[in-house]
């Protein structure tokens, strides 16, 4: 296998000889951006709520909560960032899109930070008794609300037009 093959595997628009011809979005990967996007959100939900699921809840929201929760919001993420990305297709990505995706990012360590400071002992319960307080709920929110100013960072506001949608409007009859 040459170099250039193994490229592909990376980048599915590596053979592709002008990007900007390439106007499609690669519908594979927004399937398992939102496949990734809803096994996410059911990780998520039973983080928040197991009795939902039949599930044992204790009073508080203890560690391996905690943890559930951070994974759910990391496969949220994942398959937005994706699925968003997937939309702009095999065309160049502007400055926005980078500085969206740094921005989810850090709102993602914000949320992680913020939910295990007790853990990391900054919070106010010591080490044994990990739990999801008020300050440690807000700074998630904080996180997520960052996260979705990444994600609208990444939107794609204008579709390209390729030269089958561009009508002729040359007079005809002369």
């Amino acid at each position: 296998m040459k170099l250039s093959d193994r490229n592909v595997l990376i980048d599915p628009c590596n053979n592709i000889e002008n990007n900007n011809n390439h106007q499609g979005f690669l519908k594979n990967h927004v399937r398992s951006g939102l496949t990734t996007l809803l096994i996410g959100l059911i990780a998520l939900i039973i983080g928040l709520r197991p009795d939902l699921f039949g599930l044992d809840r204790g009073l508080y929201i203890g560690f391996s909560q905690i943890i559930l929760i951070l994974f759910g919001i990391g496969l949220l993420t994942l398959g937005a960032t994706n699925t968003l990305r997937a939309f702009w297709g095999c065309q160049e990505k502007t400055l926005l899109v980078d500085i969206g995706t740094r921005t989810i990012m850090t709102g993602y360590v914000i949320c992680v930070f913020t939910a295990l400071a007790d853990a990391f002992g900054f919070g106010t319960n010591p080490p044994p008794e990990v739990l999801l307080g008020t300050l440690q709920s807000r700074g998630v929110i904080i996180g997520m609300v960052v996260i979705c100013v990444g994600l609208f960072m990444m939107l794609r506001f204008q579709i390209p037009q390729t030269t089958d949608q561009i009508e002729d409007t040359t007079p005809t009859g002369e």
